[in-house]
């Protein structure tokens, strides 16, 4: 239902337009003068205002000066006679939605009406998206209390009070996107434009155009002006995803435009002001990139002025009982369920996982875990099935974990290790000793004095 506010001295007036708009869907208030009007507005939630513009006390240009500085986005109709046209002019100059003069048509009122209520409730709309994409995409969101998340929150906060430029690097999946729209929904442009562009998605012959722009005619197809990320982007951030596969034509200017900060489109002459913040993000080693001349080095530099990491996930495993659970709980909200226990041998299991997808992997782990679960009090090694072709170099596996987990907590012992590791080489060689010593990194002939000593 939308609140109007009907600002009218006459009083047969305002009954007047009060029984036009009777049938609509309308919550009406009433006031008698500019002062009562400003009283109402500011005590209740009004969401169109209809007012006269000669009131007693104050005035309808008065009254429309404080709805807009209170709330600009409040559509106000004004009324006025035939002969004061220039003021209602002046009027829609300083914000107002339209106008109508006296004596109007109910035509004329109601669609007046219905074209402010529309605009009211896409307001509403586009209002209630913002808040729910600022509330999803906060530093409160990104979750974990490793000290590695701890120092990485820390940096953003401080640098999303700044216009400067951020290079965020880390593996798929880590969350190089969702810190990157908390630095630009927490810092000064943060009610501006957030535009992602994945230079990887993109083929380079098109990149350019996508990101500056074109006019009519300026290559084969163009049959109408188009505006680049850079000009939508203008009071907000240009989020420059994968920019490691950026190709260096398109690096040149795109480091011409960073020290500029002005641009043409491809096929224009006139020069456009780039007034945007760039945040890039890449999962590619850009100094092994610069020293391969793959990546200009002059744009490395230019782009790595404040540099975060993202660890992997197995750099911060404490930090995975905390998401699993936050998972848990977003999946039971979406599905309508009360959230399943995830017991301390499924936390050991996620925890030792070595995660090569991050936690874009996890969270589909237990998107998967909670449906196979429906119905059950707990999720099961039954439920989570993970991926276990993961080829990650040995050197990146928490070895006193393993070790503390085969002895301290199962005895394992070490003959018991040896033959376990000597039968799974074997396996995996399909019974051939040196395969299997290659495996083990031992000479055939170990291997083979080993298993004569199994055998006895």
């Amino acid at each position: 239902m939308t609140n109007l506010l009907i600002v009218e001295d006459e009083t047969r007036m305002r009954e007047v337009l009060m029984m036009l708009l009777s049938d609509m869907e309308l919550t009406m208030f009433e006031a008698r003068d500019g002062a009562e009007a400003i009283e109402i507005f500011d005590s209740e939630t009004i969401h169109l205002v209809i007012t006269d513009l000669k009131l007693p006390k104050v005035g309808g240009m008065e009254v429309l000066g404080h709805i807009k500085k209170k709330n600009p986005e409040v559509p106000v109709i004004i009324i006025t006679a035939f002969g004061s046209i220039d003021n209602a002019v002046e009027a829609i100059r300083l914000g107002a939605f339209d106008y109508v003069t006296k004596p109007f048509t109910e035509d004329k009122l109601r669609a007046c009406v219905e074209k402010a209520m529309q605009i009211s409730r896409l307001t509403s709309e586009v209002e209630y998206l913002r808040s729910e994409i600022e509330s999803k995409y906060t530093f409160n969101n990104i979750v974990g209390n490793s000290s590695e998340i701890c120092d990485i929150l820390r940096l953003a906060g401080e640098v999303s009070r700044t216009d400067t430029t951020v290079l965020i690097t880390g593996e798929s999946g880590t969350g190089k996107e969702l810190l990157s729209r908390a630095t630009h929904l927490n810092s000064p442009r943060g009610k501006g434009p957030f535009l992602p562009v994945n230079c990887a998605a993109i083929p380079s012959a098109l990149l350019e155009s996508e990101l500056f722009g074109y006019e009519r005619g300026a290559f084969t197809g163009a049959q109408q002006q188009k505006k680049g990320k850079f000009e939508l982007a203008s009071g907000g951030t240009l989020f420059l995803d994968e920019i490691g596969d950026m190709t260096l034509d398109v690096q040149a200017k795109f480091l011409r435009v960073l020290e500029s900060k002005s641009f043409e489109r491809l096929g224009g002459t006139k020069t456009i002001q780039a007034d945007v913040r760039i945040i890039a993000a890449t999962n590619k080693d850009l100094e092994k990139m610069v020293h391969a001349r793959t990546f200009r080095e002059d744009l490395y530099y230019r782009i790595s002025v404040f540099p975060i990491r993202i660890p992997p996930l197995r750099e911060r495993r404490s930090d995975i009982p905390l998401l699993s659970l936050y998972f848990v709980g977003e999946f039971s909200t979406a599905f309508g369920l009360p959230p399943p226990v995830l017991s301390d041998k499924i936390m050991e299991m996620l925890t030792n996982h070595p995660w090569k997808g991050n936690i874009r992997e996890l969270r589909n782990v237990l998107e998967r875990a909670m449906i196979l679960s429906r119905g059950s009090d707990k999720i099961t090694s039954r439920h989570v099935i993970l991926n276990e072709s993961h080829d990650i170099p040995l050197g990146e596996f928490d070895l006193d974990r393993i070790v503390r987990l085969l002895i301290r907590d199962h005895r394992v012992g070490l003959e018991e290790l040896e033959k376990r590791c000597i039968n799974y080489a074997m396996t995996t060689a399909e019974s051939n000793v040196s395969k299997a010593a290659r495996l083990l990194g031992l000479s055939r002939a170990t291997l083979r004095y080993r298993l004569d000593k199994l055998e006895k």
